[in-house]
Protein backbone atom coordinates (compact mmCIF):
# COMPACT_ATOMS: atom_id res chain seq x y z
CA UNK A 1 0.00 0.00 0.00
CA UNK A 2 1.68 3.48 -0.86
CA UNK A 3 2.28 5.73 2.35
CA UNK A 4 0.69 8.26 1.12
CA UNK A 5 -3.07 6.56 0.44
CA UNK A 6 -5.62 5.07 2.95
CA UNK A 7 -8.71 3.38 1.39
CA UNK A 8 -11.66 5.22 3.34
CA UNK A 9 -13.79 2.93 5.98
CA UNK A 10 -16.01 0.54 4.27
CA UNK A 11 -17.70 1.01 7.05
CA UNK A 12 -21.12 -1.19 8.19
CA UNK A 13 -24.40 -0.71 9.39
CA UNK A 14 -24.31 -2.84 12.60
CA UNK A 15 -21.22 -0.51 13.27
CA UNK A 16 -24.01 2.44 13.39
CA UNK A 17 -25.45 0.74 16.53
CA UNK A 18 -23.53 3.08 19.08
CA UNK A 19 -24.58 6.14 17.21
CA UNK A 20 -28.13 4.94 17.35
CA UNK A 21 -28.14 4.31 21.01
CA UNK A 22 -26.65 7.56 21.65
CA UNK A 23 -29.53 9.09 19.41
CA UNK A 24 -32.31 7.60 21.52
CA UNK A 25 -31.04 8.88 24.59
CA UNK A 26 -30.01 12.14 23.19
CA UNK A 27 -33.79 12.37 22.51
CA UNK A 28 -34.88 12.31 25.86
CA UNK A 29 -32.09 13.92 27.43
CA UNK A 30 -33.47 17.34 29.13
CA UNK A 31 -31.27 20.12 28.13
CA UNK A 32 -30.56 22.96 30.24
CA UNK A 33 -29.24 26.07 28.76
CA UNK A 34 -26.80 28.30 30.85
CA UNK A 35 -26.75 32.12 31.75
CA UNK A 36 -23.48 33.68 30.26
CA UNK A 37 -22.80 34.22 33.80
CA UNK A 38 -22.51 30.20 34.18
CA UNK A 39 -20.59 29.80 31.25
CA UNK A 40 -17.79 32.37 32.20
CA UNK A 41 -17.29 30.76 35.83
CA UNK A 42 -17.23 27.27 33.89
CA UNK A 43 -14.51 28.88 31.78
CA UNK A 44 -12.88 30.39 34.46
CA UNK A 45 -12.32 27.32 36.47
CA UNK A 46 -11.18 25.67 33.32
CA UNK A 47 -7.95 28.35 32.79
CA UNK A 48 -9.63 30.25 29.94
CA UNK A 49 -11.71 33.48 29.17
CA UNK A 50 -14.27 34.81 27.23
CA UNK A 51 -13.64 34.82 23.69
CA UNK A 52 -10.36 32.52 24.22
CA UNK A 53 -12.28 29.16 25.01
CA UNK A 54 -10.26 26.02 23.54
CA UNK A 55 -10.22 22.42 24.33
CA UNK A 56 -10.83 21.38 27.72
CA UNK A 57 -8.56 18.57 27.04
CA UNK A 58 -6.04 19.31 24.78
CA UNK A 59 -5.59 22.97 24.04
CA UNK A 60 -6.50 22.95 20.80
CA UNK A 61 -9.48 24.83 18.82
CA UNK A 62 -12.55 24.37 20.84
CA UNK A 63 -15.26 22.54 17.98
CA UNK A 64 -18.11 21.95 20.69
CA UNK A 65 -19.23 21.52 23.96
CA UNK A 66 -18.49 17.35 25.15
CA UNK A 67 -20.93 15.95 28.00
CA UNK A 68 -18.19 15.84 30.79
CA UNK A 69 -19.33 12.58 32.26
CA UNK A 70 -21.52 10.15 29.57
CA UNK A 71 -24.88 9.85 28.65
CA UNK A 72 -24.70 6.51 27.99
CA UNK A 73 -22.85 3.72 29.53
CA UNK A 74 -23.82 -0.78 28.45
CA UNK A 75 -26.18 0.94 25.88
CA UNK A 76 -28.46 2.70 28.80
CA UNK A 77 -28.25 6.61 30.46
CA UNK A 78 -26.16 7.45 32.87
CA UNK A 79 -28.97 9.75 34.26
CA UNK A 80 -26.72 12.72 33.14
CA UNK A 81 -28.30 15.42 31.27
CA UNK A 82 -26.94 17.99 28.99
CA UNK A 83 -26.12 21.11 31.26
CA UNK A 84 -22.75 23.22 32.36
CA UNK A 85 -22.00 21.32 35.06
CA UNK A 86 -21.76 18.13 32.56
CA UNK A 87 -20.14 20.04 29.45
CA UNK A 88 -17.01 21.76 28.59
CA UNK A 89 -15.52 22.95 25.73
CA UNK A 90 -13.70 20.17 23.51
CA UNK A 91 -11.92 19.17 19.92
CA UNK A 92 -13.72 17.42 18.12
CA UNK A 93 -11.13 14.87 17.58
CA UNK A 94 -11.21 14.36 21.49
CA UNK A 95 -14.46 14.01 22.06
CA UNK A 96 -14.91 11.01 19.22
CA UNK A 97 -11.68 9.29 20.99
CA UNK A 98 -13.05 9.73 24.80
CA UNK A 99 -16.19 8.38 23.72
CA UNK A 100 -18.07 7.27 26.81
CA UNK A 101 -14.96 6.61 28.94
CA UNK A 102 -14.23 8.32 32.30
CA UNK A 103 -12.61 11.53 32.00
CA UNK A 104 -9.76 10.81 34.03
CA UNK A 105 -9.74 7.32 32.82
CA UNK A 106 -9.26 7.97 29.02
CA UNK A 107 -6.63 11.31 28.92
CA UNK A 108 -3.89 9.34 30.23
CA UNK A 109 -4.86 6.51 28.73
CA UNK A 110 -3.21 4.74 24.66
CA UNK A 111 -6.56 5.34 22.91
CA UNK A 112 -6.35 6.61 19.72
CA UNK A 113 -6.31 10.94 19.32
CA UNK A 114 -5.81 10.71 23.32
CA UNK A 115 -4.13 13.40 24.87
CA UNK A 116 -1.59 11.09 26.03
CA UNK A 117 -0.86 9.59 22.65
CA UNK A 118 -0.81 13.00 20.93
CA UNK A 119 2.00 14.06 23.43
CA UNK A 120 -0.30 17.10 24.54
CA UNK A 121 2.21 19.58 26.75
CA UNK A 122 1.37 20.48 30.53
CA UNK A 123 -1.18 17.76 30.64
CA UNK A 124 -0.55 17.48 34.49
CA UNK A 125 -1.99 20.93 34.56
CA UNK A 126 -4.96 20.12 32.23
CA UNK A 127 -5.77 17.24 34.68
CA UNK A 128 -5.85 19.69 37.51
CA UNK A 129 -8.15 21.73 36.19
CA UNK A 130 -10.59 19.01 35.20
CA UNK A 131 -10.31 17.79 38.08
CA UNK A 132 -11.73 21.36 39.92
CA UNK A 133 -14.35 21.45 37.34
CA UNK A 134 -15.77 18.09 38.45
CA UNK A 135 -16.04 19.46 41.73
CA UNK A 136 -17.58 22.70 40.95
CA UNK A 137 -20.88 21.51 41.66
CA UNK A 138 -23.43 18.34 41.75
CA UNK A 139 -24.58 17.78 37.89
CA UNK A 140 -28.25 17.12 37.47
CA UNK A 141 -29.35 13.45 37.40
CA UNK A 142 -32.64 11.63 36.22
CA UNK A 143 -34.34 8.57 36.93
CA UNK A 144 -35.64 8.13 33.24
CA UNK A 145 -37.72 4.97 33.86
CA UNK A 146 -39.26 6.72 36.56
CA UNK A 147 -39.82 9.88 34.83
CA UNK A 148 -41.59 8.22 31.83
CA UNK A 149 -43.20 5.45 33.75
CA UNK A 150 -42.40 1.73 33.21
CA UNK A 151 -44.86 1.13 29.90
CA UNK A 152 -43.84 4.10 28.02
CA UNK A 153 -39.88 3.25 28.59
CA UNK A 154 -40.59 -0.40 27.79
CA UNK A 155 -42.41 0.61 24.49
CA UNK A 156 -39.56 3.15 23.45
CA UNK A 157 -36.34 0.55 24.06
CA UNK A 158 -38.53 -1.80 22.32
CA UNK A 159 -38.26 0.30 19.42
CA UNK A 160 -34.61 0.56 19.69
CA UNK A 161 -34.31 -3.15 19.83
CA UNK A 162 -36.35 -3.57 16.93
CA UNK A 163 -34.61 -0.94 14.73
CA UNK A 164 -31.10 -3.11 15.74
CA UNK A 165 -32.79 -6.20 14.56
CA UNK A 166 -33.70 -4.66 11.28
CA UNK A 167 -29.86 -3.43 10.99
CA UNK A 168 -28.34 -6.60 11.40
CA UNK A 169 -30.71 -8.11 8.73
CA UNK A 170 -29.97 -5.32 6.72
CA UNK A 171 -26.32 -5.69 7.07
CA UNK A 172 -26.29 -9.56 6.30
CA UNK A 173 -28.37 -8.13 2.84
CA UNK A 174 -25.34 -5.41 1.89
CA UNK A 175 -22.51 -8.41 2.40
CA UNK A 176 -24.36 -10.42 -0.61
CA UNK A 177 -25.04 -7.05 -2.36
CA UNK A 178 -21.42 -6.17 -2.08
CA UNK A 179 -20.16 -9.61 -3.04
CA UNK A 180 -21.75 -9.38 -6.58
CA UNK A 181 -21.46 -6.38 -7.18
CA UNK A 182 -17.56 -6.82 -6.54
CA UNK A 183 -17.78 -9.79 -8.89
CA UNK A 184 -19.39 -7.91 -11.35
CA UNK A 185 -16.57 -4.87 -11.43
CA UNK A 186 -14.18 -7.68 -11.46
CA UNK A 187 -15.77 -9.33 -15.09
CA UNK A 188 -15.69 -6.29 -16.64
CA UNK A 189 -13.68 -6.37 -19.71
CA UNK A 190 -10.60 -3.56 -19.64
CA UNK A 191 -11.03 -1.11 -22.59
CA UNK A 192 -8.64 1.43 -24.01
CA UNK A 193 -8.83 4.74 -23.09
CA UNK A 194 -7.32 7.72 -25.43
CA UNK A 195 -4.23 7.81 -24.08
CA UNK A 196 -3.68 3.85 -24.78
CA UNK A 197 -4.12 2.85 -21.31
CA UNK A 198 -6.64 0.80 -20.36
CA UNK A 199 -9.67 0.98 -17.84
CA UNK A 200 -12.32 -1.18 -16.95
CA UNK A 201 -15.67 -0.22 -18.98
CA UNK A 202 -18.46 1.30 -17.00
Amino acid sequence: MHPDFDLPSPGSITGRSSSITAAFIQAVIPVVEPTDAEVNEALAILGMKEGACVCAYCGDSRTEWDHFRPLVSNRRPTGFITEIANLVPSFGKCNQSKGNKHWRIWIKSDAKRSPKVRGIKSLSERIERLSAYENWREPKVIDLEKAFGAALWTTYWANWQQLLSLMEVSQKVAVQLKAIATKQLANQPLQPTPDGAAERRR
